[in-house]
């Protein structure tokens, strides 16, 4: 018994020594750390451009250690802010540090339109809206028209558009205002120009070009296999439209007979969406309804995310940078489900205002030689195509594979 109690003894002098031993080595550990050197050098640029790409390590110019990570820094909020961030040292030891940064917004107001601008004299809108101003931060910049007008009184007004955001940056375009009197047409012509479909293809000719249109209700009852002979590589189909914003989606009158008949024939088919959205879970709940719609189909292209509403581009209450997140957040939903996203849009306002987009580009440019310089997939090139099997016009476009 004796000798049991002695062991006891010994296991907890032996248990207590080890405890004691790791608790003053812990002591020490902490004490090292809280005392480590930190050598930090700040690199001299610590104001950054609104929604521009900075990581943590172009914060810094030396360190006497390495960074645990190398996050990107959020600059979409304006201002100064303290960055926190990690490092180990040289000497191995895990420490803390902060650094202040300011982030700015340098960027003017976009406005463009044409330097001619026509109104008839039953316009009962406000000209201000119908000119393009927008911004990449603030959703309501100031655009005014400086000059006098009359827009009852036929004439011409030379005007200059201002766009002012909350930055103070200032934007200014000078155009000429025509107001005009409304004359009705006596004309009955129905007879049209068009771009022949086999033409274009003898046109822009290339290994990994294909040629294709895009169709909706405008296009009428479309003969499937007719199109196909013409030598249709490809069809975008409109699946539907929003109603409004915050309204309930409408499907086009077209749509499951347009995508029947081209997967029945054969055709590749992909589906846009005319979008009303002016937030992140609109645009989210917009993919969630394409994906209901074509889940019965095959659908080999892209889902579409065609955002056209620039005339009324200031009532949505969006900055160019809440118009990227909403069309990123549009394609993020596309991808979970196992589809592939896509960007419909002109290329004035792929150059203006979309911007920092990673997903495939569809640049509409009405012209025989595009000079968009950006990336892009498909080129819809006119909107008075002619193809066998369709009344009437159709846009054509191009797909670089």
């Amino acid at each position: 018994m004796k000798k049991k109690k002695i062991i006891i003894f010994i296991i907890i002098g032996i248990v207590s020594i080890t405890l004691l031993f790791f608790l003053i080595k812990r002591l020490i550990w902490n004490y090292k750390v809280a005392h480590a050197e930190k050598i930090v050098e700040l690199s001299t640029n610590q104001v950054f451009v609104y929604d521009s790409n900075v990581k943590l390590s172009k914060l810094i110019k030396t360190i006497n250690g390495k960074l645990d990570t190398n996050p990107k820094i959020d600059t979409t909020k304006l201002g100064k802010q303290t960055i926190p961030f990690k490092y180990t040292t040289d000497e191995g030891y895990p420490v803390s540090y902060e650094v202040e940064i300011e982030v700015v917004d340098i960027t003017p107001p976009v406005i463009f339109q044409s330097k001619n601008k026509t109104i008839y004299t039953d316009f009962d809108g406000e000209l201000e809206k119908e000119l393009f101003c927008g911004d990449n931060y603030d959703p309501n910049p100031t655009c005014r028209i400086e000059g006098e007008y009359d827009k009852n009184t036929p004439g011409t007004y030379d005007l200059t558009f201002i766009g002012e955001d909350s930055s103070g940056n200032t934007s200014k375009n000078s155009f000429t205002l025509t107001v005009r009197q409304r004359v009705k047409s006596s004309s009955s012509n129905t007879n049209y120009d068009y771009t022949d479909f086999q033409e274009l293809k003898n046109l822009y000719q290339g290994t990994k070009v294909k040629y294709g249109i895009d169709v909706s209700h405008w296009q009428g009852d479309i003969n499937f296999q007719k199109v196909k002979d013409a030598g249709v590589d490809f069809v975008y189909i409109r699946v539907g439209r929003g109603n409004g914003v915050g309204k309930d989606y409408v499907i086009d009158d077209k749509f499951e007979q347009n995508i029947k008949g081209f997967n029945e024939v054969g055709i590749p088919v992909g589906v846009y969406f005319y979008s009303n959205a002016n937030g992140i879970k609109d645009a989210q709940k917009e993919a969630k309804w394409i994906i209901k719609q074509i889940k019965n189909y095959k659908v080999d292209l892209e889902i579409v995310f065609d955002w056209e509403n620039w005339q009324y581009f200031q009532e949505y209450d969006l900055s160019f940078y809440g118009l990227k997140e909403m069309a990123k957040a549009f394609n993020k939903e596309v991808k979970k489900n196992g589809y592939t996203g896509m960007l419909y849009s002109s290329k004035s306002y792929l150059e203006n205002v979309w911007y920092d987009i990673d997903f495939p580009k569809w640049l509409a440019h009405y012209t025989a030689n595009t000079n968009y310089s950006g990336g892009y997939s498909v080129w819809q090139l006119c909107d008075d195509g002619k193809v066998d099997g369709i009344d009437g016009l159709v846009d054509l476009n191009i797909r670089y594979d």
